[in-house]
């Protein structure tokens, strides 16, 4: 008979009345010990005979049938080698397992060793897929926690959740009261996600910079222009990790040429400037639409929902006086090619025939909405 752990741990006060009584006997009844307690005792024997603190002592009579059950106590010392002995016995065969499952690894050692001395060779060494969301998450939060110079971050599909906003908070503030300095883009859409700006509100006061681009973000993490995570096709909850210092180069080249064409990130955005951000992401839209994306690679693009970006393509649509969205395409990629040919500007409105009517997208003071879930592969 085994007691439950949470039974196990306090034993009932009538039980601790019952021992003190049987430690003081050599054997008594059930009947007896409901005598002096002045209460039924069977639970509370029970309670004692689960822990193994009691011991059942049958009489019997001459024909080998029992005449009378009687108890005797048992010491602490004995219960618990006994208790403790199927516990014992769990513990060594975890053991043994342990060191089976180390013998069977470590004997890989020599092959991965002759793979790391080709990969060395080859050049590679310094690129890891890792797709495993755990792995990851416990991978960023050790780079960000052993940051000493700076981290800089690229975040793609507009505002970012609030439980993704909630692991990074207190973890980007450690680091930047470390001293260590956070850069961090989002796209435009990023302005209109109340938790997004709060979170910028929070860790900007600590001295973070962040900005925000219209298209043509990658999502990314570098710490220390030494280890970069960069996103995975068609797997948001996966990274490459990169160590290998062209590829890492790179990296950096490509977050100061979006950092320098970026705006910095207004947690309160007036009229000139959501009016400013707006006509940019008109003028993506319509680049993306003469280059024949479609309604949810564009909203994907711009880090907005689908159902916004439609009505902003409506709006662009209406303005070029397109009856169709094919239509719109291939007027929309008429404009821009002669736009670019004869160095005009946006073509009277961004891409729109003359005489057709300037029109902003809906949405101007509206939140343009989230594109998709939050990936993984980088701080807040």
């Amino acid at each position: 008979m085994h007691m439950p752990a949470d039974e196990a741990e306090r034993l009932s006060p009538a039980a601790l009345r019952l021992y003190g009584y049987a430690a003081e006997r050599h054997t008594f009844t059930e009947a007896e010990a409901a005598e002096v307690l002045g209460e039924p005792a069977a639970a509370a024997v029970a309670e004692l005979a689960a822990a193994h603190l009691l011991q059942p002592r049958p009489e019997t009579r001459g024909n080998g049938t029992v005449r009378e059950l009687r108890w005797s106590a048992v010491s602490p010392r004995a219960a618990t080698a006994r208790t403790l002995a199927p516990l014992a016995l769990r513990v060594r065969e975890t053991h043994d397992e342990m060191d089976r499952l180390r013998a069977r690894l470590e004997s890989l050692i020599p092959q991965y060793e002759a793979g790391s001395t080709q990969r060395d060779r080859d050049g590679v060494d310094g690129l890891e897929l890792i797709t495993d969301q755990t792995a990851l998450q416990n991978l960023i939060r050790e780079l960000i926690g052993t940051a000493e110079c700076e981290v800089l971050t690229c975040h793609p599909g507009g505002g970012r959740s609030p439980e993704i906003l909630e692991q990074a908070v207190g973890r980007d503030e450690a680091m930047l009261a470390r001293g260590v300095r956070l850069r961090t883009i989002y796209q435009h859409t990023a302005r209109y996600s109340r938790p997004t700006a709060a979170y910028v509100e929070r860790v900007a006061a600590l001295g973070s910079q962040v900005r925000t681009v219209g298209d043509g973000l990658m999502r990314m993490i570098l710490v220390d222009q030494h280890t970069g995570l960069l996103e995975v096709r068609d797997d948001d909850k996966a990274a490459l990790v990169v160590r290998e210092p062209n590829v890492v180069h790179f990296m950096l080249q490509t977050f100061e040429r979006s950092w320098a064409q970026a705006e910095p990130f207004a947690t309160t955005v007036g009229p000139d400037q959501a009016r400013s951000i707006s006509e940019e992401l008109r003028q993506t839209i319509v680049r993306l639409l003469a280059e024949g994306l479609e309604d949810k690679a564009i909203a994907r693009r711009l880090g907005m929902s689908e159902r916004t970006c439609q009505r902003h393509i409506a709006e662009v649509m209406r303005a070029v006086g397109a009856k169709s969205r094919f239509q719109a395409g291939f007027l929309l990629s008429a404009a821009v090619g002669a736009a670019a040919a004869g160095g005009a500007g946006a073509a009277a409105g961004a891409g729109a025939p003359a005489g057709a009517p300037v029109t902003r997208p809906a949405g101007t003071q509206e939140a343009p909405g989230s594109a998709g879930p939050d990936g993984t592969a980088g701080t807040a």
